[in-house]
């Protein structure tokens, strides 16, 4: 069951001067200033010019880091990576023996299925190694990581940990998060309130096209990533990647190309991205969408910031499988550098740590996460305009 406890309001993450600013509600509004009493954890109202209590959740944190340290959940599990590994090029290996195999069939559409999950697991996997999760060593972890996400799954690495940096930082912050910037989908309202046109029409009833443009995402990751890497910006790594997603896509083409009739391989290609988009979208989407979104403004101790932007999805091991470990998105956001086997574990002495403090810890099923995560885009998107004007159209009204 998703579980939401009472809000907090914000509190700075450093003892300052200034007064801390509250945190929006699910739909980015700011609420009124208030502090959380750390005696009765009921809202303290205080007016201006009132000198503000100590923090009663600034050094939590380290206290809770602690203890997770003094556990060994923080220590490196090579063997559970290597077996992973192992697995995941033993199951690649099939599927492309079943491509040689099977030849000339429609049949050939299930390796197609197959693939798109492997890549994805793949991605589960590089995901992991940017944030220092296998191995000790930072560089080592980055050549890891370059290798699985460029060669194996066909998106730039450093394109990823450019983003994919700013959005542990400040996850749902509006303004700070690459994750709710403005894109095909509106994440919040005010990007909504800017659509105008058939972008307007689509952002009102853009949950229920939130899976039906899933099935692009894959396509999409490939050319935002290789864009990326042609950009202006500075990239570390731009040849080296450029050469590995050049040699990736060149092999992998052929040999569909090669193995199959011109439309099947179309086909082939399209059920793999296909498939690769939507396990993508519909494992990271519940992470964070429908969560609490942070005004520009706010100002949050750490563990706020990541417990209160943050869902975990239920359901154990099966889930950890299938999600990569994903599903334990608040320990993963607290710990970044904690593999995977160690979160479960972990879950339990958080789910303590914020019942102590009355820090709401959300956790709710997989399949409820993808409802709230369709519900909440359409609420957003009732902040864009009503009316569908034609371009065209206006620009002929004005001659």
């Amino acid at each position: 069951m998703e579980r939401e406890d009472a809000w907090p309001r914000s509190i700075p993450r450093k003892p300052k001067a200034a007064v801390p600013t509250a945190v929006g509600d699910s739909m980015g509004d700011t609420a009124t200033a208030e502090r959380t009493d750390p005696a009765g954890r009921r809202p303290l109202r205080l007016s201006p010019g009132t000198v503000r209590p100590e923090n009663p959740l600034l050094h939590t944190y380290s206290e809770l880091s602690q203890t997770v340290r003094s556990r060994g959940l923080l220590g490196r599990t090579r063997v559970f990576y290597a077996l992973l590994f192992a697995s995941l090029l033993l199951a690649l290996g099939g599927a492309l023996t079943g491509l040689f195999l099977l030849g000339d069939s429609w049949t050939q559409m299930g390796i197609a299925v197959v693939l798109g999950v492997i890549f994805t697991q793949f991605a589960f996997l590089g995901h992991e190694a940017s944030h220092r999760q296998v191995l000790a060593s930072g560089p080592a972890n980055d050549r890891i990581g370059r290798v699985l996400s460029t060669l194996f799954v066909g998106i730039s690495y450093s394109w990823w940990m450019n983003k994919h940096t700013r959005h542990h930082a400040n996850p749902n912050k509006i303004g700070k998060d690459p994750d709710i910037e403005a894109d095909t989908f509106s994440f919040i309202e005010e990007t909504a309130a800017g659509r105008t046109g058939l972008l307007a029409w689509m952002t009102r009833r853009q949950g229920w096209f939130f899976f039906p443009l899933l099935l692009l995402e894959g396509l999409n990751l490939h050319q935002a990533s290789i864009r990326g890497l042609l950009g202006r910006r500075p990239v570390e790594g731009r040849w080296l990647e450029l050469g590995l997603l050049t040699f990736r896509f060149g092999a992998y083409l052929t040999l569909v190309f090669w193995l199959l009739p011109l439309g099947m391989a179309f086909a082939f290609i399209g059920v793999q991205l296909a498939v690769f988009g939507v396990y993508m979208g519909a494992t990271f989407a519940p992470n964070h969408i429908g969560m609490r979104v942070v005004a520009r403004d706010a100002k949050l101790s750490f563990l706020e910031k990541q417990v209160l932007t943050s869902r975990n999805i239920s359901g154990g091991w099966w889930a950890t499988i299938l999600m990569g470990g994903l599903n334990y998105q608040i320990e993963h956001h607290l710990f970044p550098s904690m593999p995977r086997p160690y979160l479960a574990r972990t879950r339990r002495l958080v789910r303590e740590h914020c019942a102590q403090l009355g820090v709401p810890y959300t956790e709710t099923s997989l399949v409820r996460a993808w409802g709230i995560v369709v519900s909440y885009l359409n609420k957003v998107g009732l902040a864009a305009p009503n009316a569908f004007r034609c371009p065209v159209g206006e620009r002929m009204r004005g001659l």
